[in-house]
């Protein structure tokens, strides 16, 4: 990967986190940071600002400490909501906006917002527009491949962004009707990669070292955007960027690494969150991170019960504890 830049921020590798509602918030933000990625997105925000007093809504803003340059992905299907948006959320510490045209989920399509936009061109280039010209700072956009198998427009979609002066580009590799089904097209992304001059990050089934190798030899992108495979495994950026510096691969974690980097996400989650809030959040990351291990379904169904995060810690680490006992010569080593 050759240098990336986005506006006057230079980052460390081309690797970014994706921004993914739900997951990733302030903790994971900064966890995957600091295990590679070059550069970590926010939650999605709500374009309509009159939804922002919820404590939900709060969470998901930029907050102090936050990983820099600090980019905020925004939502939304009107132009001028969307710039107010921007405007705002660069009020409050955004140095990159992100518009979000790549979302599929039907909640997000219904309000002609995500991947809907694909179907509107001049509402695409409206946006764009009014977003850029609203804020100092680089705006950069997400989209798919098209609405459709019948409708891919991702290039003539990039064409107008490249024009309304975005400054990069992430495009997943599938449609708004795909959703996350099926192989991502990597030739539509080297379609449009040839199309524009802005830098193009490629998304889609990124899961291991040698796929993000494949993927920037298929596509040409500058960078690669993370998303799914990132859960349970915040140092996969770490692991990618060795074997593409490098072209050989990082030893496995072992199960004590694995703990160690558990443990402080779990600890920055329940302050983050506060305990309540923490503790339910914490359940779904523990899942991710257990996932391939012996034993995690029966361990994920008690732990989902625990209520205090003194538990939900040492709980955790009695189920390290166990594996280490149980694990005899060279398997101590977690699959990655």
């Amino acid at each position: 990967m050759s240098v990336v830049r986005i506006g006057p921020y230079t980052l460390h590798n081309g690797l970014i986190l994706a921004p993914m509602a739900g997951v990733t918030d302030q903790p994971f933000r900064q966890l995957c940071k600091r295990l590679g990625a070059g550069l970590v997105v926010s939650e999605m925000v709500t374009s309509d600002m009159s939804l922002w007093h919820t404590r939900k809504s709060r969470m998901r803003m930029i907050h102090e400490g936050d990983p820099e340059p600090r980019s905020v992905q925004i939502a939304g299907g009107d132009a001028q909501m969307l710039a107010n948006a921007a405007r705002a959320n660069v009020e409050l510490g955004a140095q990159i906006i992100d518009i979000n045209m790549g979302c599929p989920a039907k909640k997000v399509c219904n309000k002609a917002a995500g991947s809907a936009l694909l179907k509107d061109e001049a509402l695409v280039t409206e946006i764009l527009q009014a977003v850029v010209a609203a804020v100092d700072v680089p705006v950069t956009l997400k989209i798919r491949t098209g609405w459709d198998r019948d409708n891919k427009n991702g290039l003539t979609v990039a064409k107008i962004a490249e024009q309304a002066g975005i400054t990069a580009l992430a495009v997943h590799g599938r449609t708004r009707a795909d959703l996350y089904t099926g192989e991502a097209e990597y030739d539509t992304i080297a379609a449009i990669k040839q199309a524009v001059s802005i830098p193009v990050f490629a998304n889609g089934d990124i899961d291991s070292p040698e796929k993000a190798r494949y993927v920037l030899d298929a596509t040409g992108a500058d960078g690669l955007l993370v998303g799914r495979a990132a859960q349970g495994r915040p140092w996969i950026f770490r692991e990618i960027d060795h074997f593409l510096r490098t072209g050989e691969k990082l030893p496995a974690l072992d199960l004590i690494e694995v703990e160690r980097i558990l443990l402080e996400h779990l600890a920055a989650l329940h302050v983050f969150y506060g305990d309540v809030m923490g503790v339910r959040i914490a359940r779904k990351h523990v899942g991710w991170y257990l996932a391939t291990l012996p034993g995690a379904r029966e361990f994920r169904a008690h732990f989902n019960r625990l209520e205090d995060t003194e538990a939900q810690c040492a709980n955790v680490q009695g189920y390290f504890a166990g594996r280490n006992k149980s694990l005899t010569g060279d398997g101590d080593e977690v699959a990655a």
